[in-house]
Protein backbone atom coordinates (compact mmCIF):
# COMPACT_ATOMS: atom_id res chain seq x y z
CA UNK A 1 0.00 0.00 0.00
CA UNK A 2 2.90 2.32 -0.60
CA UNK A 3 2.12 5.65 -2.10
CA UNK A 4 -1.23 6.38 -0.41
CA UNK A 5 -1.34 10.07 0.30
CA UNK A 6 -2.44 11.17 3.75
CA UNK A 7 -4.81 13.58 1.94
CA UNK A 8 -6.88 10.57 0.83
CA UNK A 9 -7.63 9.41 4.37
CA UNK A 10 -11.08 10.65 5.35
CA UNK A 11 -11.36 13.17 8.17
CA UNK A 12 -14.41 13.56 10.37
CA UNK A 13 -15.83 16.25 12.63
CA UNK A 14 -17.97 16.42 15.73
CA UNK A 15 -21.08 16.65 13.50
CA UNK A 16 -20.18 13.23 12.03
CA UNK A 17 -19.22 11.81 15.42
CA UNK A 18 -22.61 12.43 17.06
CA UNK A 19 -24.33 10.34 14.37
CA UNK A 20 -22.26 7.19 14.94
CA UNK A 21 -23.57 4.20 16.85
CA UNK A 22 -21.47 2.62 19.57
CA UNK A 23 -18.62 4.21 21.52
CA UNK A 24 -15.99 6.19 19.62
CA UNK A 25 -13.30 8.78 20.15
CA UNK A 26 -12.27 11.26 17.49
CA UNK A 27 -8.65 12.42 17.41
CA UNK A 28 -7.67 15.05 14.86
CA UNK A 29 -10.47 13.89 12.59
CA UNK A 30 -9.60 10.18 12.82
CA UNK A 31 -12.17 7.87 14.48
CA UNK A 32 -11.10 5.30 17.08
CA UNK A 33 -13.57 2.57 18.02
CA UNK A 34 -13.95 1.99 21.74
CA UNK A 35 -14.47 -1.73 21.21
CA UNK A 36 -14.53 -4.31 22.45
CA UNK A 37 -16.33 -3.09 25.55
CA UNK A 38 -14.26 -3.00 28.75
CA UNK A 39 -13.61 -6.33 30.44
CA UNK A 40 -14.92 -7.18 33.91
CA UNK A 41 -11.69 -6.22 35.76
CA UNK A 42 -11.66 -2.87 33.93
CA UNK A 43 -15.21 -2.13 35.06
CA UNK A 44 -14.50 -3.10 38.68
CA UNK A 45 -11.40 -0.87 38.87
CA UNK A 46 -13.17 2.03 37.14
CA UNK A 47 -16.10 1.70 39.55
CA UNK A 48 -13.72 1.63 42.56
CA UNK A 49 -11.97 4.76 41.29
CA UNK A 50 -15.29 6.54 40.85
CA UNK A 51 -16.63 5.52 44.27
CA UNK A 52 -13.48 6.71 46.04
CA UNK A 53 -13.32 9.99 44.08
CA UNK A 54 -17.01 10.66 44.74
CA UNK A 55 -16.56 10.13 48.49
CA UNK A 56 -13.39 12.24 48.63
CA UNK A 57 -15.09 15.09 46.76
CA UNK A 58 -18.24 15.20 48.90
CA UNK A 59 -16.90 18.23 50.80
CA UNK A 60 -16.09 20.21 47.65
CA UNK A 61 -18.85 22.26 46.08
CA UNK A 62 -17.02 22.64 42.77
CA UNK A 63 -15.40 19.28 41.98
CA UNK A 64 -17.23 16.23 40.59
CA UNK A 65 -16.10 12.70 39.74
CA UNK A 66 -17.17 11.58 36.27
CA UNK A 67 -17.40 8.28 34.44
CA UNK A 68 -16.86 8.35 30.64
CA UNK A 69 -18.24 11.58 29.23
CA UNK A 70 -17.40 13.27 25.94
CA UNK A 71 -14.78 15.99 26.18
CA UNK A 72 -15.00 18.07 23.01
CA UNK A 73 -11.59 19.66 22.66
CA UNK A 74 -12.37 21.09 19.24
CA UNK A 75 -14.42 20.19 16.19
CA UNK A 76 -12.17 17.27 15.23
CA UNK A 77 -11.11 15.89 18.65
CA UNK A 78 -13.53 14.31 21.14
CA UNK A 79 -12.24 12.05 23.93
CA UNK A 80 -13.90 9.92 26.63
CA UNK A 81 -11.58 9.44 29.62
CA UNK A 82 -12.42 6.38 31.75
CA UNK A 83 -12.64 8.45 34.95
CA UNK A 84 -12.12 12.15 35.45
CA UNK A 85 -12.56 15.02 37.88
CA UNK A 86 -13.85 18.44 36.90
CA UNK A 87 -13.81 21.47 39.19
CA UNK A 88 -16.19 23.77 37.36
CA UNK A 89 -19.78 23.77 36.18
CA UNK A 90 -20.53 21.54 33.22
CA UNK A 91 -23.02 23.16 30.89
CA UNK A 92 -24.57 21.05 28.17
CA UNK A 93 -24.05 17.40 27.34
CA UNK A 94 -20.25 17.30 27.15
CA UNK A 95 -17.12 18.87 28.59
CA UNK A 96 -15.55 21.82 26.83
CA UNK A 97 -12.82 22.51 29.42
CA UNK A 98 -10.09 20.09 30.47
CA UNK A 99 -10.69 17.95 33.54
CA UNK A 100 -8.23 18.58 36.36
CA UNK A 101 -7.59 14.83 36.75
CA UNK A 102 -7.92 11.90 34.36
CA UNK A 103 -7.62 8.15 34.91
CA UNK A 104 -7.21 5.90 31.87
CA UNK A 105 -7.40 2.15 32.46
CA UNK A 106 -5.01 0.44 30.06
CA UNK A 107 -6.08 -2.49 27.92
CA UNK A 108 -4.28 -4.23 25.06
CA UNK A 109 -6.54 -2.38 22.60
CA UNK A 110 -5.98 1.10 24.10
CA UNK A 111 -2.56 1.08 25.80
CA UNK A 112 -0.62 2.59 22.89
CA UNK A 113 -3.19 5.35 22.41
CA UNK A 114 -3.37 6.06 26.16
CA UNK A 115 0.41 6.07 26.66
CA UNK A 116 1.24 8.18 23.63
CA UNK A 117 -1.55 10.01 21.83
CA UNK A 118 -3.79 10.80 24.80
CA UNK A 119 -0.76 11.51 27.01
CA UNK A 120 0.33 14.27 24.60
CA UNK A 121 -3.20 15.63 24.19
CA UNK A 122 -3.83 15.75 27.95
CA UNK A 123 -0.44 17.38 28.50
CA UNK A 124 -1.07 20.02 25.80
CA UNK A 125 -4.60 20.72 27.09
CA UNK A 126 -3.42 21.36 30.66
CA UNK A 127 -4.82 18.32 32.50
CA UNK A 128 -3.08 18.66 35.88
CA UNK A 129 -2.99 14.95 36.81
CA UNK A 130 -2.91 12.01 34.42
CA UNK A 131 -3.03 8.51 35.88
CA UNK A 132 -2.57 5.41 33.69
CA UNK A 133 -3.89 2.31 35.45
CA UNK A 134 -2.48 -1.11 34.52
CA UNK A 135 -5.00 -3.59 35.92
CA UNK A 136 -2.84 -6.65 35.19
CA UNK A 137 0.29 -5.31 36.93
CA UNK A 138 -1.83 -3.56 39.59
CA UNK A 139 0.15 -0.36 39.22
CA UNK A 140 -0.95 3.20 38.45
CA UNK A 141 1.52 5.58 36.82
CA UNK A 142 0.81 9.01 38.31
CA UNK A 143 1.85 12.11 36.38
CA UNK A 144 1.55 15.77 37.32
CA UNK A 145 1.72 18.69 34.88
CA UNK A 146 4.61 20.91 35.95
CA UNK A 147 5.63 23.87 33.78
CA UNK A 148 3.72 22.48 30.80
CA UNK A 149 5.17 18.94 30.90
CA UNK A 150 4.22 15.76 32.71
CA UNK A 151 6.54 14.57 35.46
CA UNK A 152 6.04 11.13 36.93
CA UNK A 153 5.21 11.36 40.63
CA UNK A 154 5.04 7.65 41.39
CA UNK A 155 4.20 4.14 40.27
CA UNK A 156 1.44 3.63 42.82
CA UNK A 157 0.22 0.25 44.00
CA UNK A 158 -0.95 0.53 47.60
CA UNK A 159 0.13 4.13 48.05
CA UNK A 160 -1.93 7.06 49.28
CA UNK A 161 -1.16 10.15 47.21
CA UNK A 162 -2.28 13.71 47.95
CA UNK A 163 -3.71 15.67 45.02
CA UNK A 164 -4.41 19.40 45.07
CA UNK A 165 -7.56 20.04 43.05
CA UNK A 166 -8.32 23.72 42.64
CA UNK A 167 -7.90 24.61 46.34
CA UNK A 168 -9.28 21.25 47.51
CA UNK A 169 -6.99 18.45 48.62
CA UNK A 170 -7.78 14.75 48.40
CA UNK A 171 -5.75 11.77 49.63
CA UNK A 172 -6.39 9.01 47.10
CA UNK A 173 -5.71 5.42 48.25
CA UNK A 174 -4.55 3.38 45.25
CA UNK A 175 -4.67 0.17 47.30
CA UNK A 176 -8.48 0.40 47.29
CA UNK A 177 -8.90 0.36 43.51
CA UNK A 178 -7.67 -3.21 43.00
CA UNK A 179 -10.21 -4.86 45.36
Amino acid sequence: MKGIKIDYIPRYTYNDYVKWEGRWELIEGIPYAMTPSPVFKHQIVSNNINIQLSKLLEGCRKCKALLPLDWKIDDDTVLQPDNSVVCEEVEGDYLIHPPIMIFEILSPATAFKDRNIKYKIYESQGVKYYIMVDIDAKVAEVFELINGSYKKLKDAQKDVIAFDLDNYRIDFDFGKIWE
